[in-house]
């Protein structure tokens, strides 16, 4: 028996069947895929086979090749990852810019990640509604959309409160398996209860201590889209940890650098401090921004071979 998993609590597998079922499974205790270290061996949106006897429940007994996945690192002082979610058509990461606020650092690290693993990504600025009518909201938030357009982002602007953009975004995402991504808080919940009417999705309030986001979400799901399609919600994080970049090819990951590095004087430039490097000579031209560079600089720093050693 075939299906696809559309529901991974931690403990059990939620899968829909080829035949049109969902059925309830889990994994042996040693399930593991060679050559990726996880935290979870089976992802919302992979393709899987199942074996069990009459009137148990089935266990899954392998994966299918996957098309793609995307994933980050499982926390902050670790070496495995957390996949995200697999066989994705486009990434979705929604961000904020006011109450709470989406760093760029964090949208940097989502897209590279979407680039490593050959998943195209959109950027939905959500709550735009709180920029409106505020000049100075308004100036950023063309600043942040005309930045990541520049480099060839699909950037979008929504909000739940008015309907801005809801029906661009639910056209972009028809027929597709979306993922859907971002820090607590942002709207997706919100969001997704917009594009399905009836969904109903349990949103929260904003921490006014914080100004963050709290956790709504607990585990990754598949919903299906009315009109063909489906969106892969998952829980809001805080960061987004990269792993398993090579540093030689984190600049690869920046395609406004990619292209730059194509004029370096050393075809193996880390554009920290060679000479003759085209990447910062377009960073003091500003045809690259800081904030980019800063990014890229943050995932050299994960990609060290010491970042992650345990203290004796």
């Amino acid at each position: 028996m075939t299906g696809t998993v559309i529901r991974n609590t931690g403990s059990f597998y939620t899968v829909a069947t080829d035949d049109g079922c969902e059925v309830q499974a889990k994994i042996k205790g040693n399930f593991r895929l060679k050559g990726i270290r996880t935290t979870n061996p089976v992802a919302v949106g992979d393709r899987v086979e199942l074996d069990g006897d009459a009137g148990a429940m089935p266990f899954i007994t392998a994966i299918m090749p996957r098309k793609n996945y995307i994933i980050r690192r499982a926390s902050n002082l670790s070496k495995e990852a957390h996949i995200i979610a697999a066989n994705v058509d486009e990434a979705f990461l929604v961000a904020t810019l006011y109450h709470p606020v989406t760093s760029t650092t964090f949208i940097d690290r989502f897209l590279a990640t979407a680039e490593a693993y050959a998943v195209p990504a959109t950027l939905v600025i959500n709550k735009v509604d709180l920029c409106h009518y505020d000049a100075e909201r308004e100036e950023y938030l063309e600043a942040v959309s005309y930045l990541y357009r520049s480099i060839g982002y699909r950037v979008m602007h929504t909000s739940t409160l008015t309907g801005e953009g809801v029906d661009a975004l639910r056209e972009a995402m028809a027929g597709k398996t979306s993922l859907f991504s971002g820090n607590s808080g942002v709207g997706k919940s919100s969001l997704i209860n917009c594009l399905i009417p009836g969904m109903e999705l349990r949103t929260a309030e904003i921490s006014t201590t914080h100004d963050t986001g709290m956790h709504t979400t607990t585990f990754s799901e598949m919903f299906a889209l009315p009109g063909g399609g489906a969106i892969i919600d998952t829980p809001g994080v805080k960061g987004f940890g990269t792993i398993d970049f090579d540093a030689a090819e984190v600049g690869h990951y920046f395609p406004e650098m990619f292209k730059a590095s194509s004029g370096c004087r050393y075809g193996d430039c880390t554009h920290t401090h060679e000479p003759g490097c085209a990447v910062r000579e377009a960073l003091e031209d500003s045809t690259i921004s800081q904030s980019r560079y800063a990014s890229y600089l943050s995932i050299l720093a994960d990609s060290a071979p010491d970042k992650y050693r345990k203290p004796f």
